[in-house]
């Protein structure tokens, strides 16, 4: 029998206030015992009391999306209740690594992530699987009540963000996107020289990110192979097309490299540094743009996502950037440049000419960008305020759409017109129908 924690899948739909995926799904019988609170929860040992805690389930049980969840653990206003995942040995490991840490079995573990949304004691969730699922995941929810730390990019499609960005704010829901860069000094200084003016007038802003390198078994022929025990395969496919399961649909980082499951590096690793170029020069979001993008594909084994890119935007204001790949880690990264100098940041460091920019300190009455010291510790802190944190919904579904729209102009091979206001394609049918991708039955937004 089921515990007391696992409502029906008809109550939860009418608790959260969505239809998200109900039709066609039975209530899996997956024998998730009772939440038990241990001592600790109390405010035993030194500990924050419950009262006082925020408590949070964990959804993706990936590499980043354990790391994400050790990272909240280690904040002692957390408590972790859930994890889930589709694929059981997962699940069962971060249930383990939350049990050890709190030194009970309190932990529950889920493989539908919408018996965890019912829970009516989690207050926040961790979003961190494959791509294809980070809008429904996210808008159920925003509906259900929770706030969201969510993994970029903010889904497969623009659509996808849109829906996000608008539950988000219908249901007043708190959200950090996990584009991180934003809560590292030396990317935010980049960008108040940028905004106030030391660069003088903006005119160049070139973006390059790393290509899909990364070399595992997507050379596998994409034949049938028997789905292993303990992978809900039909869960993990979700609203992706149906495909006969192959080890390479599933595994890192060959997913990435399959258009089914992530729009490519072009979005998933594009996005940290399209990010930053927005919020050094938000004209890169806010002025109507014309947009061309040269690229080539995989064609290997079961990927078929882009390989290489160049694209450039040329903005009606006089504004021009560029955004590419590049096996350079020098030249990756965001690079301002203005009429009075430049400045370069990446993970690795800043540079700027003159050199003397680094030395500038920004004054009392100039831009003073939101600073943020760690990207999880300020998602807290937003819980807690009910502010918008320093990677808020609009930021992530903008950063996440530049490089969407740049992926349609490559599969188009030809120029097109964006009109940021509206967020679309300006006259252009062909265009604007590639902003959303069909969702597999009964899956939709």
């Amino acid at each position: 029998m089921a515990g007391k924690n696992n409502i029906s899948r008809r109550q939860f739909l009418k608790v959260a206030g969505t239809a998200v995926g109900a039709i066609g799904f039975g209530f899996p019988r997956s024998g998730v015992p009772p939440y038990i609170v241990p001592s600790s929860a109390l405010g035993a040992a030194g500990n924050v009391a419950a009262s006082n805690r925020i408590v949070m389930g964990c959804i993706g049980m990936g590499g980043q999306g354990t790391g994400n969840m050790r990272g909240f653990m280690g904040e002692s206003e957390v408590q972790v209740v859930a994890v889930c995942d589709v694929v059981e040995s997962r699940r069962q490991e971060a249930k383990d690594i939350v049990d050890r840490h709190y030194g009970d079995k309190g932990c529950a573990g889920y493989n539908d992530f919408r018996d965890m949304l019912a829970r009516t004691d989690i207050d926040a969730v961790m979003i961190a699987p494959q791509d294809h699922w980070h809008a429904l995941i996210a808008v159920a929810a925003a509906r259900a009540g929770k706030d969201i730390y969510c993994e970029k990019p903010l889904g497969v499609a623009v659509r996808e963000g849109q829906a996000i960005r608008d539950a988000v704010r219908r249901y007043g829901r708190v959200f950090q996107t996990g584009t991180q860069q934003r809560s590292d000094r030396k990317f935010r200084f980049a960008c108040e020289l940028a905004r106030n003016g030391y660069l003088g007038d903006i005119h160049t802003v070139e973006v390059a990110a790393p290509g899909p390198k990364y070399k595992r078994t997507y050379h596998k022929p994409p034949t049938a192979e028997p789905i292993p025990a303990g992978l809900d395969y039909n869960m993990y496919i979700g609203p992706a097309p149906m495909k006969p399961y192959n080890a390479g649909r599933h595994a890192w980082p060959d997913w990435y490299l399959i258009w089914d499951y992530c729009a490519g590096f072009i979005v998933n690793w594009g996005v940290h540094h399209l990010d930053i170029a927005n919020w050094g020069c938000p004209a890169v979001t806010g002025e109507p743009f014309e947009l061309e993008c040269k690229a080539s594909y995989r064609n290997d084994g079961l990927t078929d996502n882009i390989n290489d890119w160049q694209a450039e935007f040329n903005y009606a204001g006089g504004l021009r950037m560029t955004f590419t790949d590049s096996d350079n880690p020098n030249k990756q990264g965001c690079q301002f440049e203005g009429n009075a100098g430049w400045v370069h940041v990446n993970r690795a460091g800043i540079s700027a000419e003159p050199a003397s920019l680094l030395k500038v300190k920004i004054k009392p009455d100039e831009i003073h960008l939101y600073e943020s010291g760690e990207h999880r510790a300020d998602f807290l802190n937003c819980v807690r305020t009910r502010s918008d944190p320093v990677a808020p919904v609009e930021a992530g579904h903008k950063a996440s759409y530049l490089g969407m729209i740049a992926d349609i102009a490559a599969r188009l091979n030809r120029k097109v017109k964006w009109d940021p206001a509206a967020e679309t394609f300006v006259d252009d049918d062909e265009a604007n129908r590639m902003r959303s991708r069909p969702m597999r039955s009964p899956w939709h937004l």
